[in-house]
């Protein structure tokens, strides 16, 4: 399974959208080099509150492009970075991914798939409606997650647009992503 990087951003400061950079680095067990969502412990405002001492499970957060074609088709106007991704990537069904799977990006760096994006409120502040388009109920009626998935550092190295991922899945038996 290979597929390719759209776009890389990163954004200081905790703000909804993400700044497009011609490359990103990745810090293995940190992020995004200059990210506000870089940390060994969780960044994330909502979650610190909780328990700021949770480990971060949410370095680096990477979106399908196919989702932004699809919510086009709806009528909303998304580009790579808009809804606070880090990394955009296209090619690549990051939603069928088993927790633990590995994806190389680029020449050096490995991010360790964790989990699911859970969306929230703030997506409808960037556009309204947004929040019900990027969630899904299967056959079962069971919530379905498509704002991207989230992964942890493990190799750092620069990332660049056009660069190739390249997926390695776990030993089995493999377990679905669940929300981080």
């Amino acid at each position: 399974m290979t597929g390719k990087v759209l776009a890389v951003s990163a954004r200081r400061g905790h703000h909804f959208s993400k700044t497009n950079a011609l490359e990103i680095r990745l810090i293995a067990g940190l992020g995004v080099d200059g990210d506000a969502h870089a940390g060994v412990t969780v960044k994330h405002r909502s979650r610190v509150a909780k328990d700021p001492s949770q480990p971060n499970l949410r370095q680096v957060h990477l979106m399908h492009a196919e989702l932004f074609e699809a919510l086009r088709a709806g009528g909303f106007q998304v580009a790579p970075g808009d809804l606070g991704e880090n990394v955009t990537t296209t090619g690549l069904d990051l939603l069928a991914l088993p927790a633990g799977a590995r994806l190389r990006l680029g020449d050096h760096a490995v991010v360790e798939i964790t989990g699911l994006r859970n969306p929230c409120v703030q997506i409808d502040r960037f556009q309204p409606g947004l929040m019900a388009a990027v969630l899904d109920r299967a056959a079962d009626g069971s919530l379905v997650r498509k704002a991207g998935v989230m992964g942890v550092v493990r190799v750092g190295g620069d990332v660049r647009p056009g660069d190739t991922i390249r997926v390695e899945l776990p030993a089995g038996p493999h377990r679905a992503l669940g929300v981080v």
